[in-house]
């Protein structure tokens, strides 16, 4: 595990407790892509497959760990991240443990977030997050998040 990928998993622990409950890991962060890990049996429903509301939380997690990353390599540690809105839909049932996946948006896009945050002191980004059965690239869950960052 990265130093980046144990910082961000400390974080994710400490601020938001639920993600120890969860048993979410930070599996990788490299080429602006994040990945994390959600073990099936600390979320499993009563069909034995992982529940709902913890795929929602691990997708918005992703692209908030995403930014957050992403914003500490960029230099701006000045704001505060939130979710906005979010979009999930859930095509396949996630029947073992889980990895949460957030790619960069593109570079332009990117670009024009960071420009507008430093001129306004607010800006949104809109990310895709996906998650795979593990030994699957099948998409099991696919979510589309709104995230603000403000001062």
């Amino acid at each position: 595990m990265s130093r980046d990928s144990r910082y961000l998993e400390s974080i994710l622990h400490h601020d938001i407790p639920l993600t120890r409950e969860m048993g979410l890991k930070v599996l990788d962060w490299q080429h602006g892509q994040l990945q994390l890990h959600l073990p099936l049996q600390a979320n499993i429903n009563h069909k034995s497959t992982m529940f709902g509301g913890s795929l929602y939380c691990g997708a918005v997690l992703a692209g908030w760990g995403w930014l957050h990353l992403q914003l500490r390599e960029e230099g701006i540690e000045d704001g505060h991240i939130v979710i906005q809105e979010g979009q999930i839909s859930y095509p396949l049932p996630v029947t073992r443990d889980a990895t949460v996946v957030c790619q960069a948006p593109e570079e332009k896009v990117w670009k024009r977030f960071v420009a507008t945050y430093k001129r306004y002191g607010r800006a949104r980004l809109t990310l895709e997050t996906w998650i795979v059965n593990e030994g699957s690239e099948e998409h099991a869950v696919a979510f589309t998040g709104q995230y603000v960052l403000h001062r």
